[in-house]
This record gives structure tokens, C-alpha cells and sequence, in this order.
């Protein structure tokens, strides 16, 4: 499987048919046990550790189900997590995380804690936690498998405005309505692609 640079692609499949598997390997959470595997033209399969944890923190924006942020952090310092890690100073955290927010609509809420956000506000602090290094690419592991009808549609908005803006996105969901919005799906199971086609509505 090849996935183009600024592609939005869903991936769907029964339980256990290896989406989220596909999703580790393609973000480098895990390295693949045969078989190459190139992002942006380098063999992941040659990269050491060090390597690895670089391409996650600079390179790839993860979006997960259960939004892992930080209960006793506010939505700033939870956003500005990988900046830290990467060694930047703090006036310039600050002034990314502040930005991310504000572009996925959450500027209002800079200071408020998790428990102080409706389940679609997390989910939009973990989208701008993913953003705040700039990816080029975003991965989504059901990012609106814990939210009601009208929070899941806020955030598909979010991801449509990524890809409009040039990046790559890959989202792995059950629900048909989320993979509608791609533009391609890939569809998995016992471990295998079992097709690879253009969706069928097109992205919006």
C-alpha cells in the first residue's frame, strides 16, 4: 500500500483485522516484522530508537480514541507536551499551543482542565496536542468512537480543514459515516488489505 503525501484515507475492518496495527507501524510505534516500510522515502526498518521517537514527535500527529490527555494539566500545557519534549523553550511552547488551540476553536478554553470539557472539546485539545509540532502527517485511531452525533461531526470538521490545509491524514473507524469523508478506504481483515478504493462521497 502506497499513501500519497496530503491523502485522506480511512482504514476500517473488523475487530482484531489489524487496523490499529497498521496505525502503529505507519506512525513508528512499532517497526514492522518483515517487509519494508519507507516514510518519506526512509526504511523505517533502519532507524534505531532515537530515530523512531524523532519521527514521532516531529513528524506524525497521533489522535487517539480515548484522548490521553493530562487530568491535572490545562488544555495549554497539555498541548504544549511535545514541545517540551522536544527541547523548546517556553515563550515559544506557549505561543504554539496557544495557536493550536485556537485553530481547532478551542481558544476560549486555554485554561481549562479535562475535567472541565465536554468529551468533543478533549478530543479537540488532542487534535491541536497533534498539531502543535507541525506534522505532515495525522494519524486517528477512532477519534470519535466516545463522542455523541454532534461532537463526532465538530471534530470530522477539524480533519477535513487538515487535509484541506495539505496534509496527510489516516483515521481508523467502524463508522461508515467518519469513513465517508475521506477520500480513500481501505478496508482490512485477517490482517490483509482487502480493498483499496476511492469513497464513496466525496470528502467535505
Amino acid at each position: 500500500m502506497t499513501i500519497d503525501m496530503g491523502e485522506y484515507v480511512a482504514v476500517m475492518g473488523p475487530s482484531g483485522s489489524g487496523k490499529s496495527t497498521l496505525m502503529h507501524i505507519i506512525g513508528c510505534l512499532d517497526v514492522a516484522t518483515s517487509g519494508i516500510y519507507r516514510l518519506a522515502g526512509d526504511d523505517v526498518g533502519h532507524m534505531d530508537e532515537d530515530d523512531l521517537a524523532a519521527v514521532r514527535n516531529r513528524r506524525v500527529g497521533f489522535v487517539f480514541q480515548q484522548f490521553n490527555l493530562l487530568a491535572s494539566m490545562t488544555a495549554e500545557r497539555n498541548v504544549e507536551l511535545p514541545l517540551v519534549y522536544a527541547g523548546m523553550d517556553r515563550a515559544e511552547r506557549r505561543a504554539r499551543a496557544t495557536a493550536a488551540l485556537e485553530r481547532v476553536g478551542m481558544g476560549d478554553r486555554l485554561e481549562h482542565r479535562p475535567g472541565e470539557l465536554s468529551g468533543g472539546q478533549q478530543q479537540k485539545v488532542a487534535i491541536a496536542r497533534a498539531l502543535v509540532t507541525d506534522p505532515d502527517l495525522v494519524l486517528a485511531d477512532e477519534p470519535t468512537g466516545n463522542l455523541d452525533s454532534v461532537s463526532s461531526a465538530d471534530v470530522m470538521a477539524v480533519f477535513g480543514e487538515l487535509h484541506q490545509s495539505g496534509r496527510t491524514v489516516v483515521l481508523i473507524t467502524h463508522e461508515a459515516d467518519v469513513a465517508a469523508r475521506a477520500e480513500r478506504l481501505v478496508r482490512m481483515h485477517d490482517g490483509m488489505i482487502s480493498s483499496d478504493d476511492q469513497a464513496t462521497e466525496p470528502a467535505r
